[in-house]
């Protein structure tokens, strides 16, 4: 079993620490399974050796976490059979696991793979895999701390950690906008007669207001249109192959942009935003009455702006009832 092609993993450095939300593994594998908390024990050991990175070659470590030869440690607990021994055996969970999350990572991150290139993508996410390994039963949720990650260790990142950081948040909120949950939409009739001081409201959950410093909805969109033309080409007679090949899509500058990634009709959808637009878009979210969140707009808002602004959001469903 191979990575797939044009995903090569670079060698990682491990470090001591435990991968965060992990508790400790067990010294030694339990002889038997009589209790709860022998399964228990077991599974801990089975996580620890699933999330360990791979080694350059793209195998299981040779030594254990407390040094011994990683084929006393699968003994322990892996029967050989007669064409794999105990440590070829764990070794194809281990890779599977790696695989599989990084095939996921790259796919659902073509922006940030765009900004940092394969290689360096590659150490970012294998380090941020070994610090946060996966702990969801569903790949959906793999990269909701990579933002976190990149603030928290911006040395994969640099020099461009500002913009790696930006489309990692924008896609990220792809990802929010096609899984969360859709609440009734907010009709008229709801809010009558209402003192604007007591009417409060909320976003539907799966809309996302980024404050970016950098226009990377267009440049996020840029790199999946080159990416399908790359696609279509892989069919298409060699010349055609080597000017897709060489088609590359500039960073984007610095501009500050207000972006509101949502879906509508199962569709993913981004609007710009005007600021004072995402000022009151955000107070409504953060939970303040209608009056406190269009004060938040600021004075030079006229009304007819604030009315022409809440019928669109009106129209496309975002706003909902706060119970």
């Amino acid at each position: 079993m191979k990575p797939a092609k044009g995903k090569k993993r670079p060698a990682h450095r491990p470090g001591a620490a435990l991968p965060i939300g992990l508790k400790a593994p067990p010294k030694h594998a339990p002889r038997k399974l009589v209790t709860t908390g022998d399964v228990v024990r077991l599974q801990r050991l089975m996580t620890h050796v699933l999330v360990r990175p791979l080694t350059k070659s793209d195998g299981l470590q040779p030594k254990w976490i407390d040094g011994r030869p990683m084929e006393e440690v699968a003994a322990e607990f892996i029967k050989p059979n007669d064409r794999l021994s105990a440590f070829e055996r764990l070794q194809l969970y281990n890779r599977m696991y790696w695989f599989r999350l990084l095939d996921n990572m790259h796919d659902d991150n073509p922006g940030l793979r765009a900004v940092l290139g394969d290689k360096k993508f590659t150490r970012l996410i294998e380090a941020y895999l070994t610090k946060y390994p996966s702990r969801s039963f569903t790949l959906r949720n793999l990269c909701s701390r990579l933002g976190q990650f990149i603030r928290e260790e911006p040395r994969w990142t640099a020099p461009v950690t500002a913009l790696a950081l930006a489309v990692t948040r924008f896609e990220w909120a792809q990802t929010l906008a096609f899984d969360e949950a859709q609440l009734p939409r907010l009709t008229t009739a709801e809010i009558a007669g209402t003192p604007l001081a007591r009417l409060r409201l909320r976003l539907q959950p799966y809309i996302s207001l980024l404050a970016l410093d950098f226009p990377v909805d267009t440049y996020v969109i840029a790199v999946k249109r080159r990416n399908v033309l790359r696609t279509e080409a892989s069919n298409a007679v060699d010349v055609a192959r080597a000017a897709v090949r060489q088609k590359h899509v500039a960073r984007p500058r610095r501009e500050r942009v207000y972006v509101a990634v949502h879906r509508l009709e199962n569709r993913l959808y981004y609007k710009r935003l005007e600021r004072p637009a995402f000022l009151i878009l955000e107070s409504i979210g953060a939970g303040k009455s209608l009056e406190q969140a269009v004060a938040a707009g600021g004075a030079k808002v006229k009304p007819e702006q604030v009315g022409g602004w809440f019928a669109a959001w009106m129209e496309l469903g975002w706003l909902c009832r706060r119970k």
